[in-house]
Protein backbone atom coordinates (compact mmCIF):
# COMPACT_ATOMS: atom_id res chain seq x y z
CA UNK A 1 0.00 0.00 0.00
CA UNK A 2 1.86 3.39 -1.14
CA UNK A 3 -1.09 5.65 0.46
CA UNK A 4 0.68 7.79 3.08
CA UNK A 5 -2.71 8.30 5.38
CA UNK A 6 -2.70 8.13 9.05
CA UNK A 7 -0.20 8.53 11.49
CA UNK A 8 2.12 5.60 11.73
CA UNK A 9 5.60 5.74 12.56
CA UNK A 10 8.38 3.57 11.23
CA UNK A 11 10.87 1.07 13.58
CA UNK A 12 12.79 4.27 12.02
CA UNK A 13 9.85 6.46 11.77
CA UNK A 14 9.21 7.65 15.21
CA UNK A 15 8.65 11.44 14.96
CA UNK A 16 10.86 12.00 17.32
CA UNK A 17 10.66 16.15 17.29
CA UNK A 18 6.80 15.61 18.17
CA UNK A 19 8.69 14.04 21.63
CA UNK A 20 11.52 16.59 21.53
CA UNK A 21 14.38 14.48 21.97
CA UNK A 22 15.36 14.99 25.89
CA UNK A 23 12.68 15.35 27.69
CA UNK A 24 12.27 14.09 31.07
CA UNK A 25 10.12 11.35 33.19
CA UNK A 26 10.01 10.00 36.72
CA UNK A 27 7.71 8.39 38.60
CA UNK A 28 4.35 9.59 40.67
CA UNK A 29 4.64 11.35 43.48
CA UNK A 30 3.86 9.40 46.85
CA UNK A 31 4.61 9.42 50.43
CA UNK A 32 6.00 6.41 52.15
CA UNK A 33 4.87 5.02 55.83
CA UNK A 34 5.63 2.19 58.09
CA UNK A 35 6.44 0.38 54.63
CA UNK A 36 3.06 1.20 52.58
CA UNK A 37 2.87 3.59 49.75
CA UNK A 38 0.01 5.80 49.79
CA UNK A 39 -0.70 8.72 47.32
CA UNK A 40 -1.23 12.09 48.90
CA UNK A 41 -4.96 13.28 49.03
CA UNK A 42 -4.37 16.44 50.07
CA UNK A 43 -4.71 19.42 47.65
CA UNK A 44 -1.44 21.37 47.71
CA UNK A 45 -2.45 23.81 45.55
CA UNK A 46 1.02 26.07 44.65
CA UNK A 47 0.67 29.01 44.63
CA UNK A 48 -2.11 28.25 46.70
CA UNK A 49 -4.01 31.90 45.44
CA UNK A 50 -3.09 31.96 41.55
CA UNK A 51 -5.09 28.78 40.26
CA UNK A 52 -7.26 27.08 43.08
CA UNK A 53 -9.13 24.33 42.31
CA UNK A 54 -12.46 23.23 44.25
CA UNK A 55 -11.89 21.55 47.17
CA UNK A 56 -13.58 18.30 46.62
CA UNK A 57 -10.81 17.41 43.63
CA UNK A 58 -8.78 14.64 44.07
CA UNK A 59 -8.45 13.60 40.44
CA UNK A 60 -8.64 14.49 36.95
CA UNK A 61 -9.76 11.83 34.33
CA UNK A 62 -8.10 11.82 30.89
CA UNK A 63 -10.07 12.21 28.18
CA UNK A 64 -8.34 10.79 25.00
CA UNK A 65 -6.05 7.94 24.18
CA UNK A 66 -2.18 8.89 24.08
CA UNK A 67 -2.94 12.51 26.15
CA UNK A 68 0.55 14.06 25.78
CA UNK A 69 2.19 14.93 29.33
CA UNK A 70 4.96 17.92 29.96
CA UNK A 71 7.82 18.63 32.18
CA UNK A 72 6.48 22.07 33.00
CA UNK A 73 3.72 24.20 32.18
CA UNK A 74 4.53 26.99 29.40
CA UNK A 75 4.41 27.08 25.74
CA UNK A 76 6.15 24.64 23.69
CA UNK A 77 7.12 22.50 26.40
CA UNK A 78 9.01 19.11 26.42
CA UNK A 79 7.23 16.01 26.15
CA UNK A 80 7.06 13.55 29.61
CA UNK A 81 5.58 10.92 28.22
CA UNK A 82 1.52 10.53 27.87
CA UNK A 83 -1.15 8.85 29.61
CA UNK A 84 -3.95 6.45 28.66
CA UNK A 85 -7.59 7.25 28.43
CA UNK A 86 -9.82 7.33 31.40
CA UNK A 87 -7.69 7.09 34.03
CA UNK A 88 -7.84 8.82 36.99
CA UNK A 89 -4.74 10.93 37.74
CA UNK A 90 -3.49 12.39 40.82
CA UNK A 91 -3.36 16.21 40.72
CA UNK A 92 -0.59 17.59 42.92
CA UNK A 93 -0.46 21.26 41.63
CA UNK A 94 -2.47 23.86 39.66
CA UNK A 95 -0.80 26.83 37.68
CA UNK A 96 -1.54 29.36 35.38
CA UNK A 97 1.05 29.52 32.29
CA UNK A 98 1.10 30.29 28.87
CA UNK A 99 0.11 27.45 26.81
CA UNK A 100 -3.39 26.84 28.47
CA UNK A 101 -6.41 29.18 28.14
CA UNK A 102 -7.22 27.31 31.76
CA UNK A 103 -4.96 25.88 34.59
CA UNK A 104 -2.06 23.12 34.16
CA UNK A 105 -2.34 20.58 36.26
CA UNK A 106 0.90 18.57 37.93
CA UNK A 107 -0.28 14.58 37.53
CA UNK A 108 2.87 13.31 38.46
CA UNK A 109 6.27 14.43 39.50
CA UNK A 110 7.06 16.55 36.20
CA UNK A 111 4.32 15.70 34.66
CA UNK A 112 1.87 18.11 33.73
CA UNK A 113 -1.07 18.44 31.37
CA UNK A 114 -4.11 21.46 30.62
CA UNK A 115 -6.85 21.48 32.12
CA UNK A 116 -9.10 20.84 29.16
CA UNK A 117 -7.37 17.33 28.86
CA UNK A 118 -9.37 16.28 31.42
CA UNK A 119 -12.44 16.44 33.63
CA UNK A 120 -11.69 17.12 37.13
CA UNK A 121 -13.59 14.33 39.58
CA UNK A 122 -13.64 13.28 43.30
CA UNK A 123 -12.63 10.27 42.50
CA UNK A 124 -9.93 8.75 43.70
CA UNK A 125 -6.28 8.60 41.42
CA UNK A 126 -4.66 5.62 40.02
CA UNK A 127 -2.75 3.55 42.75
CA UNK A 128 0.71 4.29 41.99
CA UNK A 129 1.64 0.79 42.65
CA UNK A 130 -0.45 -0.58 39.31
CA UNK A 131 0.89 -1.11 35.92
CA UNK A 132 -0.72 0.42 33.37
CA UNK A 133 -0.98 -3.10 31.86
CA UNK A 134 -1.06 -6.35 33.60
CA UNK A 135 1.30 -9.23 32.31
CA UNK A 136 -0.21 -11.13 30.01
CA UNK A 137 1.04 -14.90 29.73
CA UNK A 138 1.75 -14.73 25.70
CA UNK A 139 3.70 -11.19 25.93
CA UNK A 140 0.57 -9.46 24.05
CA UNK A 141 -1.26 -7.09 25.33
CA UNK A 142 -3.73 -7.16 22.71
CA UNK A 143 -5.70 -9.89 20.22
CA UNK A 144 -3.21 -9.41 16.96
CA UNK A 145 -4.60 -10.37 13.55
CA UNK A 146 -2.46 -10.56 10.16
CA UNK A 147 -4.60 -9.61 6.86
CA UNK A 148 -5.08 -12.05 4.62
CA UNK A 149 -4.01 -12.92 1.01
CA UNK A 150 -6.26 -10.63 -0.43
CA UNK A 151 -6.04 -7.38 1.80
CA UNK A 152 -9.30 -5.79 3.19
CA UNK A 153 -11.08 -2.20 4.45
CA UNK A 154 -11.37 -0.41 7.16
CA UNK A 155 -14.58 1.69 7.99
CA UNK A 156 -14.79 4.38 10.69
CA UNK A 157 -18.23 3.05 11.44
CA UNK A 158 -19.43 -0.64 12.08
CA UNK A 159 -23.01 0.29 10.13
CA UNK A 160 -21.28 1.37 7.37
CA UNK A 161 -19.36 -2.00 6.74
CA UNK A 162 -19.03 -3.44 3.27
CA UNK A 163 -21.84 -0.90 2.47
CA UNK A 164 -20.32 2.22 2.42
CA UNK A 165 -16.83 3.60 0.46
CA UNK A 166 -14.50 2.75 2.81
CA UNK A 167 -12.03 4.54 4.84
CA UNK A 168 -8.74 2.39 4.37
CA UNK A 169 -7.34 -0.51 2.51
CA UNK A 170 -5.12 -2.73 4.00
CA UNK A 171 -2.72 -4.70 2.43
CA UNK A 172 -2.04 -8.64 2.57
CA UNK A 173 0.12 -9.28 5.46
CA UNK A 174 -0.50 -5.90 7.41
CA UNK A 175 -1.15 -6.46 11.28
CA UNK A 176 -3.77 -5.05 13.27
CA UNK A 177 -4.85 -4.92 16.76
CA UNK A 178 -8.15 -5.98 17.49
CA UNK A 179 -10.02 -4.81 20.24
CA UNK A 180 -13.74 -4.99 20.32
CA UNK A 181 -16.03 -7.39 18.01
CA UNK A 182 -19.66 -7.00 16.82
CA UNK A 183 -22.29 -8.94 14.35
CA UNK A 184 -23.56 -6.33 11.60
CA UNK A 185 -25.96 -7.90 8.98
CA UNK A 186 -24.68 -10.95 9.93
CA UNK A 187 -21.34 -10.66 9.25
CA UNK A 188 -18.42 -9.88 12.52
CA UNK A 189 -16.48 -7.08 12.22
CA UNK A 190 -13.30 -6.34 14.54
CA UNK A 191 -12.72 -2.51 15.58
CA UNK A 192 -8.90 -2.24 15.38
CA UNK A 193 -7.11 0.27 18.12
CA UNK A 194 -6.67 2.96 15.48
CA UNK A 195 -10.55 2.91 14.85
CA UNK A 196 -11.13 0.89 12.34
CA UNK A 197 -13.93 -1.57 11.62
CA UNK A 198 -12.54 -4.58 9.70
CA UNK A 199 -13.87 -7.95 8.52
CA UNK A 200 -13.03 -10.82 10.37
CA UNK A 201 -13.40 -12.72 7.42
CA UNK A 202 -10.57 -11.35 5.79
CA UNK A 203 -8.03 -11.37 9.34
CA UNK A 204 -6.33 -14.74 10.19
CA UNK A 205 -4.87 -14.41 14.57
CA UNK A 206 -2.03 -14.40 15.40
CA UNK A 207 -1.03 -17.61 17.66
CA UNK A 208 1.03 -17.35 21.14
CA UNK A 209 4.28 -18.02 21.29
CA UNK A 210 5.90 -19.69 24.49
CA UNK A 211 9.50 -18.64 23.94
CA UNK A 212 11.14 -16.83 26.88
CA UNK A 213 14.65 -15.89 27.97
CA UNK A 214 16.37 -17.85 31.05
CA UNK A 215 16.47 -15.86 34.49
CA UNK A 216 20.05 -16.76 35.78
CA UNK A 217 21.45 -17.66 39.42
CA UNK A 218 22.64 -14.96 41.72
CA UNK A 219 26.12 -16.52 41.86
CA UNK A 220 26.33 -16.43 37.61
CA UNK A 221 29.79 -16.05 37.12
CA UNK A 222 29.72 -16.68 33.10
CA UNK A 223 26.80 -17.51 31.12
CA UNK A 224 26.84 -21.51 30.71
CA UNK A 225 24.05 -21.53 28.90
CA UNK A 226 23.44 -21.65 25.02
CA UNK A 227 19.73 -21.97 23.13
CA UNK A 228 19.09 -24.81 19.66
CA UNK A 229 18.95 -23.05 16.35
CA UNK A 230 18.51 -25.86 14.33
CA UNK A 231 15.07 -27.46 13.42
CA UNK A 232 15.86 -31.06 14.52
CA UNK A 233 20.12 -30.83 15.96
CA UNK A 234 21.59 -34.03 16.28
CA UNK A 235 23.33 -35.23 19.71
CA UNK A 236 26.54 -37.29 20.00
CA UNK A 237 28.41 -39.39 22.39
CA UNK A 238 32.00 -38.87 23.26
CA UNK A 239 34.03 -42.46 22.37
CA UNK A 240 37.54 -43.45 22.47
CA UNK A 241 37.52 -43.14 18.95
CA UNK A 242 35.86 -39.78 18.58
CA UNK A 243 32.49 -38.75 18.59
CA UNK A 244 29.35 -41.01 17.39
CA UNK A 245 25.88 -39.49 16.34
CA UNK A 246 23.36 -40.75 17.97
CA UNK A 247 19.49 -41.09 17.35
CA UNK A 248 18.52 -38.69 19.84
CA UNK A 249 17.62 -34.85 18.52
CA UNK A 250 17.57 -31.50 20.00
CA UNK A 251 14.17 -29.22 19.05
CA UNK A 252 14.67 -25.53 18.32
CA UNK A 253 14.47 -23.16 21.12
CA UNK A 254 15.40 -25.71 24.06
CA UNK A 255 17.66 -24.27 26.37
CA UNK A 256 20.66 -26.45 27.25
CA UNK A 257 23.93 -26.18 29.75
CA UNK A 258 27.21 -25.66 28.11
CA UNK A 259 29.35 -27.25 29.98
CA UNK A 260 32.53 -27.58 27.65
CA UNK A 261 33.61 -27.20 23.97
CA UNK A 262 36.16 -30.10 21.94
CA UNK A 263 36.84 -30.57 18.49
CA UNK A 264 35.48 -33.20 16.64
CA UNK A 265 35.46 -34.54 13.03
CA UNK A 266 33.29 -31.24 11.23
CA UNK A 267 34.04 -28.86 14.04
CA UNK A 268 33.84 -27.74 17.62
CA UNK A 269 31.01 -29.78 19.52
CA UNK A 270 29.72 -28.76 22.90
CA UNK A 271 28.98 -30.77 26.14
CA UNK A 272 25.26 -30.36 27.20
CA UNK A 273 24.86 -33.15 29.92
CA UNK A 274 26.86 -34.54 32.92
CA UNK A 275 28.29 -38.00 33.40
CA UNK A 276 27.00 -41.48 31.93
CA UNK A 277 24.48 -39.32 29.73
CA UNK A 278 26.81 -36.98 28.80
CA UNK A 279 26.22 -35.92 25.32
CA UNK A 280 28.08 -33.50 22.70
CA UNK A 281 25.62 -30.93 20.08
CA UNK A 282 27.54 -29.54 17.20
CA UNK A 283 28.64 -25.52 18.03
CA UNK A 284 26.76 -24.87 14.82
CA UNK A 285 23.37 -25.57 16.27
CA UNK A 286 23.78 -23.36 19.10
CA UNK A 287 23.58 -19.90 20.04
CA UNK A 288 25.52 -18.94 23.36
CA UNK A 289 25.57 -15.33 25.09
CA UNK A 290 29.11 -14.62 25.74
CA UNK A 291 29.73 -12.52 29.23
CA UNK A 292 31.24 -8.81 28.97
CA UNK A 293 32.26 -6.39 31.24
CA UNK A 294 30.32 -3.28 31.50
CA UNK A 295 30.81 0.14 29.60
CA UNK A 296 31.86 3.36 31.75
CA UNK A 297 28.59 4.75 31.45
CA UNK A 298 27.22 2.28 33.58
CA UNK A 299 27.39 2.95 37.66
CA UNK A 300 28.84 -0.67 38.98
CA UNK A 301 29.47 0.18 42.41
CA UNK A 302 25.17 1.17 42.54
CA UNK A 303 24.74 -2.20 40.57
CA UNK A 304 22.86 -0.72 38.12
CA UNK A 305 20.92 -2.63 35.44
CA UNK A 306 22.43 -2.62 31.74
CA UNK A 307 21.61 -4.80 28.69
CA UNK A 308 23.99 -6.14 26.49
CA UNK A 309 22.97 -6.92 22.72
CA UNK A 310 25.62 -9.21 21.11
CA UNK A 311 25.05 -9.42 17.17
CA UNK A 312 27.74 -12.19 16.36
CA UNK A 313 25.78 -14.33 18.56
CA UNK A 314 22.28 -12.97 18.42
CA UNK A 315 21.94 -12.90 22.18
CA UNK A 316 20.93 -10.38 24.92
CA UNK A 317 22.10 -10.33 28.42
CA UNK A 318 20.78 -8.15 31.36
CA UNK A 319 22.96 -7.22 34.02
CA UNK A 320 23.32 -5.61 37.19
CA UNK A 321 26.60 -4.19 37.53
CA UNK A 322 28.87 -7.07 37.08
CA UNK A 323 26.06 -9.45 37.08
CA UNK A 324 24.29 -11.18 34.34
CA UNK A 325 20.64 -11.89 35.72
CA UNK A 326 18.87 -12.90 32.62
CA UNK A 327 19.71 -14.02 28.95
CA UNK A 328 17.41 -14.97 25.51
CA UNK A 329 17.70 -15.03 21.45
CA UNK A 330 17.05 -11.56 19.96
CA UNK A 331 16.93 -10.93 16.35
CA UNK A 332 19.08 -8.17 15.35
CA UNK A 333 18.93 -5.82 12.10
CA UNK A 334 19.50 -7.95 8.65
CA UNK A 335 21.83 -5.50 7.25
CA UNK A 336 25.52 -4.59 6.51
CA UNK A 337 27.24 -2.48 8.95
CA UNK A 338 26.45 0.98 8.46
CA UNK A 339 23.46 -0.32 6.34
CA UNK A 340 19.84 1.52 7.17
CA UNK A 341 18.73 -1.79 7.75
CA UNK A 342 21.63 -2.64 10.37
CA UNK A 343 21.23 -1.96 13.85
CA UNK A 344 23.82 0.31 15.07
CA UNK A 345 26.65 -0.45 17.33
CA UNK A 346 27.71 1.91 19.84
CA UNK A 347 26.56 2.22 23.92
CA UNK A 348 23.27 4.34 24.00
CA UNK A 349 20.53 5.01 26.85
CA UNK A 350 16.74 4.21 26.18
CA UNK A 351 15.60 7.62 25.48
CA UNK A 352 11.92 6.34 25.14
CA UNK A 353 9.75 3.59 26.21
CA UNK A 354 6.46 3.42 24.75
CA UNK A 355 4.13 0.41 25.62
CA UNK A 356 3.05 0.24 21.91
CA UNK A 357 4.37 1.74 18.38
CA UNK A 358 2.95 1.95 15.12
CA UNK A 359 6.20 0.28 12.84
CA UNK A 360 5.97 0.76 8.87
CA UNK A 361 7.48 1.31 5.99
CA UNK A 362 4.88 2.73 4.03
CA UNK A 363 6.89 6.46 3.41
CA UNK A 364 10.16 4.32 1.07
CA UNK A 365 9.95 4.51 -2.56
CA UNK A 366 12.46 2.08 -2.97
CA UNK A 367 10.97 -0.38 -0.51
CA UNK A 368 10.47 -4.00 -2.20
CA UNK A 369 7.38 -4.75 0.03
CA UNK A 370 5.61 -2.65 1.93
CA UNK A 371 4.45 -3.77 6.00
CA UNK A 372 2.39 -2.35 8.55
CA UNK A 373 2.61 -3.77 12.28
CA UNK A 374 -0.08 -1.89 14.41
CA UNK A 375 0.91 -1.48 18.11
CA UNK A 376 4.14 -3.21 18.17
CA UNK A 377 4.20 -4.15 21.85
CA UNK A 378 7.29 -2.77 24.59
CA UNK A 379 8.63 -0.86 22.50
CA UNK A 380 12.43 1.05 24.13
CA UNK A 381 14.00 3.61 21.65
CA UNK A 382 17.98 4.00 22.42
CA UNK A 383 19.23 5.37 19.24
CA UNK A 384 16.53 7.22 17.16
CA UNK A 385 13.83 5.16 15.85
CA UNK A 386 16.36 2.04 16.57
CA UNK A 387 14.76 0.22 19.25
CA UNK A 388 14.15 -2.77 21.85
CA UNK A 389 10.79 -4.29 21.17
CA UNK A 390 8.07 -7.44 21.24
CA UNK A 391 7.85 -9.34 17.41
CA UNK A 392 4.79 -11.45 17.13
CA UNK A 393 5.11 -12.15 13.41
CA UNK A 394 8.30 -13.97 12.99
CA UNK A 395 9.99 -16.71 14.84
CA UNK A 396 13.47 -15.97 13.68
CA UNK A 397 15.23 -15.42 16.85
CA UNK A 398 18.82 -16.33 16.70
CA UNK A 399 19.05 -15.39 13.17
CA UNK A 400 19.23 -11.71 11.77
CA UNK A 401 15.89 -10.57 10.95
CA UNK A 402 14.99 -6.93 11.70
CA UNK A 403 15.07 -3.95 9.88
CA UNK A 404 17.46 -2.44 12.22
CA UNK A 405 15.65 -2.70 15.63
CA UNK A 406 16.11 -5.34 18.14
CA UNK A 407 12.94 -7.74 18.07
CA UNK A 408 12.43 -9.82 21.31
CA UNK A 409 10.06 -12.70 21.40
CA UNK A 410 7.06 -11.34 22.90
CA UNK A 411 7.20 -12.56 26.69
CA UNK A 412 10.91 -11.21 26.94
CA UNK A 413 9.41 -7.64 25.28
CA UNK A 414 7.47 -7.48 28.10
CA UNK A 415 9.96 -8.52 31.01
CA UNK A 416 12.43 -6.13 29.58
CA UNK A 417 10.19 -3.70 29.67
CA UNK A 418 9.53 -3.25 33.53
CA UNK A 419 12.82 -3.78 34.37
CA UNK A 420 15.03 -1.10 32.68
CA UNK A 421 14.22 2.57 33.55
CA UNK A 422 12.16 4.96 33.77
CA UNK A 423 9.61 2.83 35.05
CA UNK A 424 6.50 3.79 33.33
CA UNK A 425 3.76 5.42 35.95
CA UNK A 426 0.71 3.94 36.93
CA UNK A 427 -2.02 4.32 34.05
CA UNK A 428 0.65 5.97 31.47
CA UNK A 429 1.11 4.76 27.89
CA UNK A 430 4.57 6.72 27.27
CA UNK A 431 7.65 8.17 29.61
CA UNK A 432 10.81 9.43 28.56
CA UNK A 433 14.16 9.85 31.22
CA UNK A 434 14.87 12.58 33.56
CA UNK A 435 18.65 13.70 35.30
CA UNK A 436 16.83 11.41 38.30
CA UNK A 437 15.71 8.72 36.02
CA UNK A 438 18.07 8.27 32.93
CA UNK A 439 17.49 5.71 30.49
CA UNK A 440 18.84 2.39 30.65
CA UNK A 441 22.12 1.72 29.49
CA UNK A 442 22.09 -0.60 25.79
CA UNK A 443 25.38 -1.69 24.10
CA UNK A 444 25.01 -3.26 20.89
CA UNK A 445 28.61 -4.75 19.73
Amino acid sequence: MRRRGGAAAGSRGLRRSAWRGGAVGGVLVASIWGGAVFASQLPPWVPAGEAPLPAWVRSARVLKRDQPLFEAPGKDPRRRGSVDRNVQLPVFAARRADGCLGRWLEVGATAWLCDDAVELSAAGPISPLVRTWREMPDGLPYRYYFVGPDGSFGYRRAEAADIDAPDAQLEPGFAVAIVEERVEGGSRYGRTNSGFWVPMRDLGPVHAFAFRGVELPEDAEDIAIAWVVSERAPLFTRTRAGFTRTEERKARFEAVPYLEEAQGPSGRLARIAEGDEARWISVRDLRRPTAAPPPPEVDVDAGERWIDVERSTQTLVAYEGRRPVFTTLVSTGKGAPGSPRATPAGTYRVWAKLLTSDMDNLEDEEAERYYRMEDVPYVQYFSRGIGLHGAFWHRSFGQVRSHGCVNLAPLDAQRLFWWTSPRLPAGWTAVLPTAHEPGTVVRVR
